[in-house]
């Protein structure tokens, strides 16, 4: 297990130091009495029941600018990956394009002004599943990013772990990696000027945590102390190499341990970064969560997360789950507090202004609402940051001569991440390429199942480049496949097929259901009027047109996650006979070469394989 700098406390962030435009205390403070004017008498009760007159001097507005699940998205995300759904005041809802890191540079820094208090924060897998541009160089590029963006603070998410705990030590701490070396003649890689919180994060054999597990701001006699975690569950949706030698502790009690810590130490103003989010009742990533009542408009985990976490923590900035909300949910003293999420890919920002009391330390609970914070999106009618722009234009001439080749051809846009059905176009051509890769190795390969989670973009029929419509580049296939998994296969019985069907939407996915995505001629219906397993009709599943015999034997193929047991499918890792094939983006790029071309494209699947019963 690697050395990382030090677990312990609230030391100093980094030597480089951003140097923000501001227009002076004076408008801070202004923006202080502004806030505190517009709020009621009882809020001058802070969370612990105290009472205080308010005045300028004595209250500092503090402002937390905030994102999460960036995956290396330098550039703008294409199709609808790159979109946000905007509420109209008619009722009515737009697609609006955002997102890239040169407009999210521009977004933050034009929000910093005016707010010589500001802290810029983030809730995990900023890297990981990323785009062929940081991806291919293991993300340097999206570190470096996030340097010239004065990031602050950020906690790990799951996609951290996806190189491993070593590989995660030298983005922390620098270094050139060590089997492609380093990237650019004479230049080795610095590391995050920011630090990387782990709180429920452990190495097996020492019990401590493997990053530190909280970090203080400090400007001007202002503190604001960080915890970051990551979900309980990452073992569970990552490759087991990737978490070897961790463990993962449970959230709220992680949280909760370093908050009083960081009380004792006189801290009292804390914000937890929180990889792990809910679903809104709504797209619209400005849609009202408190409309019914504080949180109505939110479920899923972080949910009971948040009621579970003490009232010493004032504010959640949480991920995971690319939603955007701003809800208040009541803490376990029932008092309100803010839980906000900024969608992905760095298409929302979130700004919210927390009120520091100078004499308690603390910030005054009943001004953090859904009134004091919003997701504003990040535009791309804005000016580009001419230095992400420099920086994007330096990686690409790195990345050119594999990421401009030409690897195939498509008709129209083939949805994927962006498809918003259970049964993706992209995922069934994936399967379909994982079979056919796999009857290269196994005749007698008869499926392929793909996990959702794997498909991480789109394919776009308009051209991203120089390539012209309609062509697939090895760049665009890679952001589809990031991971470097292998295709396995792998034999089941008929009666452990159902039950991996079944485990789709039940079990740990029974909550937020993972739906396979099936290779040609596998077919069957699920009927989501029902519940848990029951969901799946086995009567109903057929392959190539006759029923599957639980008794049978089945050459099934997919990729190393799922052979692994990952996202739950505890049966597809009981496979025997296995046998490990290439590289599942290999694979992917073999099948669009051979099964398409200039005059013979190929067409977006249907995606009628399985029949949903709503």
């Amino acid at each position: 297990m690697p050395i990382f700098r030090p677990v312990s406390g609230a030391g100093p962030r980094p030597v480089r130091r951003r140097v923000k435009a501001t227009l002076g205390a004076v408008a801070t403070l202004a923006t202080a009495g502004a806030l505190i004017a517009a709020l009621p008498a009882s809020a001058a009760h802070d969370k612990h029941g105290g009472h205080g007159t308010y005045d300028r001097g004595r209250y500092q507005d503090v402002q937390l600018l905030s994102f999460n699940d960036f995956h290396g998205n330098l550039e703008p995300p294409a199709g609808s990956s790159g979109q946000v759904t905007e509420k109209q005041a008619d009722g009515t809802t737009k697609q609006v394009d955002a997102g890239g890191v040169e407009y999210l540079a521009t977004s933050l820094r034009t929000a910093r002004k005016g707010h010589p208090y500001s802290v810029t924060a983030a809730a995990g897998d900023l890297i990981g599943a990323s785009p062929l541009l940081s991806g291919l160089f293991h993300d340097e590029p999206t570190v470096e990013a996030m340097n010239k963006l004065d990031l602050d603070v950020t906690g790990v998410g799951n996609h951290e772990f996806d190189e491993g705990a070593t590989e995660l030590a030298r983005i922390q701490n620098g270094g050139c990696h060590p089997k492609d070396g380093c990237f650019e003649k004479g230049h080795t890689f610095e590391g995050a000027d920011y630090p990387y919180l782990a709180a429920n994060v452990t190495d097996e054999k020492t019990g401590k945590p493997i990053l530190k597990p909280y970090w203080v701001w400090k400007h001007k006699g202002v503190k604001v102390g960080f915890i970051g975690v990551t979900l309980e569950g990452t073992p569970n949706i990552v490759s087991a190499e990737g978490v070897k030698g961790l463990k993962f502790h449970d959230e709220i009690e992680t949280v909760n341990k370093y908050a009083k810590i960081l009380d004792k130490q006189g801290v009292k103003s804390i914000v937890a970064l929180i990889h792990e989010g809910g679903v809104p009742a709504s797209s619209s990533y400005n849609y009202d969560c408190d409309a019914s009542g504080a949180g109505s408009g939110v479920s899923g985990p972080i949910v009971d997360i948040a009621k579970g976490i003490t009232p010493k923590v004032d504010a959640l900035v949480t991920g995971h789950t690319h939603n955007a909300y701003v809800c208040t949910i009541p803490d376990p003293a029932g008092n309100p507090r803010l839980v906000t999420s900024a969608s992905s890919y760095g298409k929302l920002y979130t700004d919210t202004a927390l009120t520091y009391d100078r004499r308690t330390k603390d910030i005054v609970r009943t001004s953090v609402r859904s009134a004091t914070s919003a997701n504003h999106v990040v535009t791309r009618t804005q000016p580009k940051a001419p230095d992400m722009t420099a920086l994007i234009g330096r990686w690409n001439k790195l990345a050119a001569p594999v990421a401009n080749q030409a690897v195939g051809y498509i008709s129209g846009d083939i949805p994927g991440r962006g498809a918003g059905t259970p049964e993706e176009p992209l995922g069934d051509l994936i399967a379909d390429a994982q079979l056919a890769h796999a009857k290269t190795l196994d005749p007698k390969a008869s499926l392929a199942l793909m996990n959702p989670g794997g498909v991480r973009s789109d394919l776009v029929y308009k051209a991203s480049g120089g390539e012209g419509d309609g062509v697939v580049t090895y760049g665009e296939a890679f952001t589809v496949q990031p991971f470097s998994n292998t295709v396995n296969l792998a034999d089941l019985t008929g009666a452990q097929l159902i039950t991996a069907l079944q485990q789709q939407v039940s079990g740990s996915n029974a909550a937020s259901p993972k739906i396979l995505q099936p290779s040609a001629g596998l077919t069957y219906t699920l009927d989501m009027t029902k519940s848990g397993a029951a969901r799946v009709v086995t009567d109903s599943i057929r392959l190539n047109g006759a029923a599957i015999d639980p008794a049978a034997t089945y050459r099934v193929a997919m990729n190393s996650f799922l052979a692994g047991g990952g996202d739950g499918f505890a049966a597809l890792g009981q496979g025997k006979n296995p046998l490990v094939g290439a590289d599942d983006l290999k694979a992917f790029n073999d099948y669009l070469t051979a099964n398409s071309s200039a005059a013979n494209p190929i067409a977006p699947p249907k995606a009628d394989r399985i029949t949903i019963i709503k």
